[in-house]
């Protein structure tokens, strides 16, 4: 990270004069210090420019966007345009809106008792404005901290005008005698409340076509009108939105006049590396169970690629998208069926086993949506291949293509021995209920399998080496070279002839 200490100085005397106003109480004393209010876009801007300059994180946290979302987003905010975050689930769209709060200044002054968070020079509310003009220097002026300076509103087909903008109080304008035009009588919905601060709008497609256009003059002119009254108040805020492509055809619209207001359209989406994508299960997951459970950099590796197959298989929506959270909820599965089986058998330190991935199909067959094909496999049928097709890419990363050459005969593959002791009709039972002894007992005793492991996948330890043999087992599968059968959580690998046979004999 690269510092520039005479522009960090200048940061920190700013910060320091603007600590010392804290504890001014009037407008007076606030004129007095020489304050200057600014727009909260401009505020934006000066506080993002800082940060460029000293060299720190923008958004830390967030993975994988460092070439592609971050700087158009850094472009946005430096143009002062309001912004709609468009992609997939998942794709940390909210995160990213709710992290902008960290460019608002630490605190801002405000009128006290004015419903609009007011800025004590220019007062955007009547209650405001009658404030100065009847205390003058002597307003009370409070300060608010800018974790408070963001609002959020979910999109939901029943959310009306008033509930963001605001109405007419029928009561307030009867107890206080007042005519429906005077601004006194509004009760002001949760986008004015939020007045000098950003307002998020997350899924903005489902938002009613009528309750968009009321976010016309929002985004134009920076003002709102009630109820067809001549009641204009300046706002000051950055409006920002997230929508799914998917919402344009199957729950609503963005009306063209509004995505016309929308200044910078940013496009997320899904991590394009393995490492990017481990980076964020990593950080996300909850592993650390206090139990020790060891999870192998193989399993990790196994598990986010599962979620890299689904995204390309044809039996999975595509337009839907399939989450990070995907991964992470199946890591977190995996972690848990190595807990519960060191909890059973009474061992300290368990580690997970591809088998074990069998146990987070909960967490894939919830967070995909098939299309018609997959429907008629099922869900769970889609999700076992998925968890075949990740084991194989990962073996394909590492391991040479077995079938690669048809003139080499099986004696000559570098697999030969693993084959034999199948060819020889014994078979091999992986469960996830084994001790680990037994497990990593059960792998080598098939002839050559351990080398391979080693020679292929330099394993740092024992529970990465039985996950390596794992690996191959399920690749050479995954090759129709050995046959696998997968019941109640236990993988049984057999000689693919012998059980072509026998099927045959069977049928």
């Amino acid at each position: 990270m690269r510092h520039r200490p005479g522009r960090t100085c200048r940061r920190d005397v700013e910060r320091e004069c603007r600590n010392r106003m804290k504890n001014i109480e009037t407008l007076g004393a606030l004129r007095q210090a020489g304050y200057r209010s600014r727009s909260v876009k401009d505020e934006i801007r000066a506080n993002l420019r800082a940060r460029l300059e000293a060299g720190e994180p923008l958004f830390p946290g967030i993975i994988g966007y460092e070439k592609t979302v971050v700087p158009q987003l850094v472009n946005a905010l430096l143009a002062r345009h309001d912004i709609i975050l468009l992609g997939l689930r998942g794709q940390a769209k909210t995160r990213i809106l709710r992290m902008l709060v960290q460019f608002l200044d630490e605190t801002i002054p405000i009128l006290k008792d004015a419903p609009l968070n007011d800025d004590p020079f220019h007062p955007a509310s009547a209650t405001g404005r009658l404030i100065v003009q009847k205390e003058g220097d002597k307003a009370a002026v409070t300060w608010l901290p800018r974790e408070l300076r963001f609002g959020e509103k979910l999109a939901t087909p029943d959310v009306t005008i008033a509930d963001l903008i605001g109405d007419i109080d029928p009561i307030k304008a009867a107890r206080e005698k007042l005519d429906f035009s005077d601004p006194a009588v509004i009760h002001y919905g949760i986008i004015p409340r939020t007045n000098r601060g950003i307002f998020a709008i997350n899924e903005l497609p489902d938002l009613q076509p009528r309750i968009q256009v009321g976010l016309l003059n929002i985004l134009e002119e920076n003002d709102i009108q009630i109820r067809g009254f001549p009641v204009r108040i300046p706002l000051d805020m950055l409006m920002v939105f997230s929508a799914n492509p998917e919402d344009y055809t199957n729950r609503g619209n963005i009306i063209t006049p509004l995505k016309d207001r929308i200044d910078s359209q940013i496009i997320t989406h899904y991590p394009t590396s393995l490492e990017a994508a481990l980076a964020i299960t990593a950080q996300e997951a909850w592993v650390d169970r206090g139990s020790h459970v060891e999870v192998p950099a193989l399993i990790r590796e196994i598990v986010e690629a599962l979620a890299f197959e689904a995204r390309e298989s044809e039996y999975v929506d595509q337009s839907s998208g399939v989450s990070a959270r995907v991964p992470i909820a199946a890591l977190e599965n995996v972690v848990s069926n190595a807990e519960r089986r060191a909890l059973q058998s009474g061992e300290r330190k368990p580690a997970a086993r591809v088998v074990d991935v069998v146990a987070a199909l909960p967490a894939v067959t919830g967070k995909i949506e098939l299309v018609y094909e997959g429907e008629q496999e099922g869900p769970l049928v889609v999700a076992m291949g998925l968890v075949g097709k990740a084991v194989q890419r990962v073996f394909n990363r590492r391991c040479p293509n077995p079938k690669k050459s048809s003139r080499e005969s099986r004696e000559d593959s570098v697999f030969a021995d693993v084959l034999a002791f199948f060819n020889s009709g014994r078979s091999l039972d992986l469960s996830d209920s084994d001790t680990e002894k037994q497990h990593r007992d059960k792998l080598k005793a098939v002839d050559g399998l351990s080398v391979l492991a080693d020679k292929f996948f330099e394993p740092a330890g024992p529970a990465e080496q039985a996950v390596a043999m794992e690996v191959i087992l399920e690749g050479l599968h995954q090759y129709n070279l050995l046959a696998r059968e997968a019941t109640d959580q236990v993988f049984r690998y057999t000689d693919m002839l012998a059980t072509m046979l026998r099927t045959t004999e069977d049928d």
